[in-house]
């Protein structure tokens, strides 16, 4: 190739990238020096003069193997027990979770707890048990996770202290526990790599959305609301699989209330069990993104001027236009080396984005273990594993097509909250590809045959 030419090539790769260098490292250096100032800032709250009643809604379908260790997290809290008042709101289980239930009741009978019957569907009991509560404060827990010691009352001290806050997110981990005691060494490599993206998740994307007062959704698996506020509400949409998402979107946009992440507030779920559910559980998120986005922005007028006004549409370029074009970038290796680009230029191009995302996961490593300085065991499992800083770029990029693939699933198929798994798919695929083939040759035969 000449001089020319591969001057040319690079030119056009370094418009390419551009692209996440303008979206995602600018951002990046910009996020990491608010989270240092914002760092600084975090101090242990003081203790409460008066501890409030909160209720505490947990709910369960085919839970038995989780709701048991679930309630007890809640009974070893900090929080007072007789301060809390417990709903666990069964969405048609088939299993033995009331028996879980029952054996929970009566081993810690200091708390005050109730069992409801609903509707199927996790919207339909939460916002059954809503109509039951009567605590000051609302949260609801996801039954397959565990609290921290101290995260209620961390959780409530902050809504205590600072009136203008409406509704709040808790942390989300994966048990660190769980994933030490992985002998399958793939799948404890993934969970390693899960562990880090829940971190950097919410101490570094939720933490900066909330020092810009730019939350994009709370937690499904932990939430607290004030129930004034929570009441103003349509309560939790039904017509969605992110009704997480839908009911940020009511709390902030249509009421206009304030929504921020508690980052001293940890709920700790469990990890995957394997590839399989990640590529389900992602393509659920990706819908639910979708529809609550589609639901809430339907009957806006948006133009050109709106993506500096309204952060939904700034990240949705970043979660989906964003993330099209640099899965183009990534997957194009595959296409231009075969059309005569440069393979010294692709991978050397492919070599600098890479450093650049890695670089990205360090500046967020420093946020997040500076936040992990109240949670000594925390702060040394992630310290321990920074290697892992190496992988994740590539994990993310893994997600990032399950996510495209979840977007072209929601234009074709109809909403619902248990996605096709990856076997299935593919096998849906190879059937798709041996029909195509099986129609070539047939047509084929029929040329020959002059027909």
């Amino acid at each position: 190739m000449t001089l020319t030419g591969m001057i040319i090539q690079a030119g056009f790769w370094m418009s390419w990238l551009l692209i996440p260098i303008i979206y995602e490292f600018i951002p990046a250096v910009y996020g990491f020096i608010t989270l240092i100032i914002a760092g600084k800032r975090l101090n242990k709250k003081e203790k409460l003069v008066k501890i409030p009643r909160i209720s505490l809604i947990i709910p369960v379908y085919n839970s038995e193997d989780t709701i048991f260790n679930c309630i007890k997290s809640i009974d070893t809290s900090s929080y007072p027990d007789k301060l809390i008042s417990i709903i666990v709101a069964n969405n048609q289980s088939t299993d033995n979770s009331f028996s879980e239930y029952r054996r929970a009741h009566m081993t810690f009978k200091n708390l005050h707890m109730q069992w409801i019957n609903t509707s199927k569907g996790k919207s339909r009991a939460l916002n059954s048990a809503i109509y039951h509560s009567s605590g000051k404060y609302i949260i609801h827990i996801d039954s397959d996770g565990v609290l921290q010691k101290e995260a209620l009352l961390n959780i409530v001290k902050v809504f205590e202290n600072d009136h203008s806050i409406d509704a709040q997110t808790g942390t989300i981990l994966t048990q660190k526990e769980v994933i030490k005691n992985t002998k399958n060494l793939l799948l404890k490599f993934l969970r390693e790599n899960e562990y880090f993206e829940y971190a950097q998740s919410f101490l570094a994307g939720r933490a900066i959305e909330t020092e810009e007062n730019h939350l994009f959704t709370m937690s499904g698996a932990f939430s607290a609301f004030r129930r004034e506020k929570l009441l103003q509400t349509k309560l939790y949409n039904i017509e969605t699989v992110g009704e997480d998402i839908d009911m940020t979107f009511q709390i902030r946009y249509q009421l206009q209330g304030k929504v921020a992440l508690c980052p001293e507030a940890i709920f700790y779920v469990e990890p995957l069990d394997n590839l399989g559910k990640l590529y389900t559980q992602r393509q659920r998120w990706e819908r639910g993104e979708l529809e609550a986005i589609h639901y809430f922005m339907d009957k806006q007028q948006l133009g050109l001027s709106h993506i500096f006004k309204n952060y939904i549409i700034r990240r949705l370029i970043m979660d989906h236009t964003v993330l099209i074009l640099r899965i183009i970038w990534m997957s194009a290796i595959f296409i231009l080396i075969p059309l005569g680009y440069s393979s010294l230029l692709v991978i050397l191009s492919f070599l600098i984005l890479y450093i650049l995302y890695v670089f990205i996961c360090i500046l967020n490593f420093i946020n997040i273990q500076y936040y992990f300085r109240f949670f000594p065991k925390d702060r040394r499992y992630y310290l321990s594993k920074f290697y892992i800083l190496i992988t994740l770029p590539l994990y993310y990029m893994f997600c990032g097509y399950i996510q495209v693939i979840g977007i072209i699933n929601s234009m074709t198929e109809p909403a619902k909250w248990k996605s096709k798994s990856f076997s299935t798919e593919m096998h849906e695929v190879k059937g798709v590809f041996k029909n195509d083939i099986r129609k070539i040759f047939v047509r084929r035969i029929f040329r020959k045959n002059g027909k």
